[in-house]
């Protein structure tokens, strides 16, 4: 998928990224003591690699086993937060149509949390299936939500203008694990032009 045009400036690089899901999962693993039934769940697209990569940290440095790993398809808006559907969409996965998180701990990952849609809905969601507790976590939160859900555990937090647009790059959709911001093309030329005069 295409990119839309702008400037990009890259705020923390693959290894900088690296630490920040380290530190993500030492909270995690502070959330999961004492929990033996836990389901990491990651919101397709980014989330999903995200799940993957704290799952891995978990495992390798608190050798924490036996988390069920399962991924949701989310679609509201697209990498450039145009709207695509009016309404959050949530495409289940046939194999889940009987899944019972009965006395499960729930992380549900997911890369930017925005205005909250695609969070709330895969909440919503778990919530159906009976876990015992379910908690959020993201990559970036920029701090606008609109609706009631709140992160648990966040990688960074970013306060940037309205119209920029902040873009983590995730292997596989991305060659480097990276976190850039965008602003769009038309606004950077309005910049450049106002700080010629």
């Amino acid at each position: 998928m295409d990119k839309p045009a702008g400037q990009r400036t890259c705020l923390y690089s693959a290894q900088q990224l690296d630490v920040i899901i380290g530190d993500m999962a030492r909270q995690a693993a502070g959330l999961l003591t004492g929990r033996t039934r836990v389901t990491l769940v990651g919101i397709l697209r980014r989330g999903a690699p995200l799940a993957d990569k704290l799952h891995a940290r978990l495992v390798s440095d608190y050798h924490l086993t036996g988390i069920t790993r399962l991924d949701l398809r989310i679609k509201r808006y697209a990498d450039d937060l145009t709207l695509l559907y009016p309404e959050t969409r949530l495409t289940e996965n046939p194999e889940h149509a009987t899944l019972d998180l009965s006395g499960h701990t729930v992380l549900v990952v997911d890369d930017v949390m925005y205005r909250g849609h695609s969070l709330l809905r895969a909440v919503e969601y778990l919530a159906s299936r009976q876990p015992t507790e379910i908690r959020t976590v993201v990559l970036v939160d920029r701090g606008v939500a609109k609706l009631p859900v709140r992160t648990d555990i966040v990688g960074v937090r970013l306060d940037v203008a309205p119209t920029d647009i902040i873009e983590c790059n995730v292997p596989p959709y991305e060659e480097h694990f990276r976190i850039d911001l965008m602003q769009p093309q038309a606004l950077a030329d309005s910049a450049r032009v106002a700080a010629l005069r």
